[in-house]
């Protein structure tokens, strides 16, 4: 059984998603360190019904987005901050696209990776680096030639193959959309 197929089942026993269980599991307390996974499974065991396997799936999603919030807000600290509206603009630029669904993020403590769903769970497409002078956008299009702005990631970052350096908010734009749009398709 794939790690979806785990989610899917969850979700039609339950009725509840993986953010569900991220914010019941908040209110509970259960994404604070040093809580056992024994306790996260046993409440939802009880509380849900979900054997060992499931239960650890949802373990892992929690585990997944325990700290995000945190983490993301790290990213926009200090001189960074300027590039909170150019990023959620941007993340909204995306959303509007008719033929993209779902746009996930995971923050790490150094970039912001964005996703979205895949069968063996979420696929990243694209990362985002904060810098106080630049918003770098790592792009996953390995059919695409560097041309342009769009420079080959190289050893700047292993996981994406174009990077493209954002020194103004206006460089955000329908070009750079058009390739995140193509990546995401390809991801």
């Amino acid at each position: 059984m794939t790690f979806q197929a785990y989610l899917d089942t969850i979700m039609k026993k339950t009725g509840l998603g993986p953010k569900d269980f991220c914010e019941l599991a908040e209110k509970k307390g259960f994404l604070e360190p040093g809580v056992k996974v024994t306790t996260i499974t046993d409440w939802l065991r009880d509380e849900f019904g979900l054997g060992p396997g499931h239960g650890m799936a949802i373990v892992a999603t929690l585990k997944e987005h325990s700290g995000d919030d945190e983490r993301l807000e790290k990213q926009f600290a200090g001189a960074k901050e300027r590039w909170r509206p150019t990023y959620d603009s941007l993340l909204a630029a995306l959303g509007g696209f008719d033929s993209v669904g779902e746009i996930g993020t995971a923050p790490t403590d150094t970039y912001i990776s964005l996703t979205k769903p895949a069968p063996k769970g979420p696929a990243k497409f694209a990362i985002v680096v904060f810098t106080a002078d630049r918003m770098d956008v790592g792009i996953k299009l390995k059919s695409a030639e560097p041309v342009g702005r769009f420079e080959p990631a190289g050893s700047w970052n292993s996981m994406v193959t174009h990077r493209v350096r954002i020194t103004d908010p206006a460089q955000v734009d329908a070009e750079l959309l058009d390739w995140l749009h193509r990546a995401y398709d390809a991801a």
